[in-house]
């Protein structure tokens, strides 16, 4: 099941999402512009585990920032054009509305929020893994988090691939959101924690985080809730 719009327009300019969006692309190019060096620039750049929570270093010859710095910069890194598109899109679909609700400003720290959230689900079940974990996907699966709390009836337009048919309908937001966070529940059990390339503990981890933190960004003053 593939989102490819809502029906739900924002009242102002999403401002800090094309900000985002631009943000990684512009980094994605950066990371192209390396070649076979970009790997460096992964392992620098990314969060590794064991150097976050175990104090393991790197070569000297890698440039990075300090290890807790890697927890914001991992986010803007991708691993490929397909991830790039992937999380790009969701941002796309669900941020605005999101942003529009909580305003520029507090917006932007709940979605650094949520994907301090998702770093930290995936490091600390496997604190001594060296693996680097890159990618905007934790932080957005906060924004999804939120989305489903203040819009779960909002109308979500998707594509369903039947085989060679392509099905397209529109589904509330509550499942189209509800069976994309049990999928990642799904896909966590059944790599039994081994990790398949996908960090799906932070998905999960910053879906809950979007959960719980909305209602506290959301401005008083409004009253929906």
């Amino acid at each position: 099941m593939i989102p490819i719009r809502d029906d739900n327009p924002a009242r102002r300019p999403a401002l800090l999402t094309w900000l985002l969006i631009a943000s990684c692309s512009l980094v994605f190019l950066w990371e192209w512009s390396l070649g076979p060096a970009v790997q460096q620039a992964i392992f620098g750049y990314g969060l590794i585990p064991a150097r976050l929570l175990q104090g393991a270093a790197l070569p000297p010859d890698i440039a990075t920032v300090p290890a807790l710095m890697t927890v914001f910069t991992s986010m803007f890194l991708h691993g490929g054009w397909m991830h790039l598109l992937g999380n790009m899109l969701y941002l796309w679909i669900f941020a605005d509305n999101v942003e529009d609700r909580l305003g520029h400003g507090r917006f932007l720290v709940f979605y650094l929020l949520c994907g301090v959230g998702a770093a930290l689900a995936q490091a600390l079940p496997a604190p001594d893994s060296t693996i680097p974990m890159v990618g905007a996907s934790g932080a957005i699966s906060g924004v999804l988090g939120a989305y489903l709390v203040l819009f779960p009836q909002a109308r979500i337009t998707v594509v369903i691939p039947l085989g060679f048919y392509l099905h397209v309908t529109r589904l509330p937001a509550l499942a189209v959101l509800g069976l994309w966070f049990a999928m990642q529940l799904i896909s966590e059990m059944l790599s039994g924690g081994a990790g398949s390339g996908v960090a799906f503990r932070a998905h999960i981890g910053g879906f809950i985080a979007g959960l719980l933190l909305v209602l506290a960004f959301l401005p008083r003053h409004r009253g929906e809730f």
